[in-house]
């Protein structure tokens, strides 16, 4: 009787496969269609707000087993196949290959993209502002370290704008080809890697020289070429590099996450754009005088908008000082948001408007 369960159940399983991927055609035969009307009416393949709507439906409507990560994952591939058939989608990131930006790039767009690693994260600015990518992911901050000092540098100057934000866990992992913990000798790793396992590594390899490197991959990389060696990395990187997991979840807070920015080219077409669930990053200077920065945020709570984050910065150029990066709830196609933006444009020293992007979610590769 079980047999015949089994065999029953199996076959229907393998018609329902055929009806699945009888759907999967036709909703490709749809986004072709959709990727024809964005060509000819000047319009981005890649809309990170509708794809976001997506994911948020997708969470809305999960029933029965699956879990939402597991139902995003699935459609996360969908959509990059989609994308990829109705243009070829190239984004730079911090490599090199099975970095946590690189992650976070996949986590994003799919698999179903050229993933480009530069050396640094000036590069990826630089790759998308010369069109040789035409998207770029970078760090901006991290949960327990703050901020990545270099992607505001460049967000300073950059023409580039902010399209989408992305939120990933960062689980750490002790990797190396070593057969015993005792004979690792030292350990590579990105700055901020050490910094968010710091406790762990003094706990478990006390007196162990930690040794920072450009990337937690780029540390993967050495750990397998130097003997006695091992990196702090992702279960990524050990794929990859063919590497053992020594140890698991050594970031030393368990809530560990880093936040990335997807820049590119301003949007060309503003008409369509969703102003809900959205963010808006800007930059700007106050007077160096007392109570400057008072008078320029006065606006947002007179409008009733969030401040979500707000950051001092140096100028290099003036000693002590500062300008300043905030984030905030809204999109500047909206009425309200403009309003404010016009008088904090009339109370600051300088302003510019980073971009306005969907809020995030955090993304997860399977």
């Amino acid at each position: 009787m079980s047999e015949n369960t089994l065999q029953k159940a199996r076959e229907e399983i393998t018609a329902m496969d055929r009806e699945i991927i009888r759907l999967l055609n036709t909703r490709a035969a749809l986004s072709l269609q959709i990727g024809g009307i964005k060509k000819e009416t000047g319009r981005e393949i890649y809309d990170p707000s509708q794809e976001e709507t997506i994911y948020r439906n997708i969470a809305v409507n999960t029933e029965g087993v699956l879990p939402y990560q597991s139902l995003r994952n699935i459609f996360r591939e969908i959509i990059s196949s989609s994308r990829a058939l109705q243009a070829p989608l190239s984004v730079a990131y911090l490599g090199p290959e099975a970095s946590f930006s690189h992650q976070a790039a996949l986590a994003h767009f799919g698999r179903s993209i050229s993933a480009a690693p530069r050396a640094e994260i000036a590069d990826v600015f630089t790759a998308v502002e010369k069109s040789q990518n035409d998207w770029g992911i970078v760090p901006i901050e991290n949960s327990a370290e703050g901020s990545v000092k270099a992607t505001l540098d460049r967000l300073i100057s950059t023409p580039l704008a902010i399209r989408a934000e992305v939120f990933l866990r960062i689980r750490l992992c002790l990797l190396s080809n070593c057969q015993e913990m005792a004979d690792i000798q030292r350990v590579y790793s990105h700055p901020q890697a050490l910094a968010q396992s710091r406790q762990w590594l003094r706990t478990h390899l006390p007196g162990v020289p930690l040794i920072e490197v450009e990337s937690t991959s780029g540390a993967a990389h050495r750990a397998f070429a130097e003997p006695f060696s091992a990196a702090v990395g992702s279960s990524f990187a050990a794929d990859v590099c063919n590497l053992k997991i020594v140890a698991g979840g050594i970031e030393d807070s368990p809530l560990n996450t880093t936040r990335f920015f997807v820049i590119g080219q301003k949007p060309v077409r503003q008409k369509d754009v969703k102003t809900e669930n959205s963010k808006t990053s800007i930059l700007f200077g106050a007077a160096h005088v007392p109570g400057a920065l008072h008078r320029a945020l006065a606006p947002f709570a007179e409008a009733g908008i969030s401040l979500t984050r707000i950051e001092s910065w140096p100028m290099k150029e003036r000693l002590w000082e500062y300008l300043f990066f905030a984030d905030f709830v809204g999109h500047v196609a909206e009425e309200k948001t403009r309003q404010c933006l016009g008088k904090l444009k009339d109370r600051a020293a300088f302003l510019k408007i980073l971009g306005s992007y969907t809020m995030g979610s955090e993304g997860e590769l399977p």
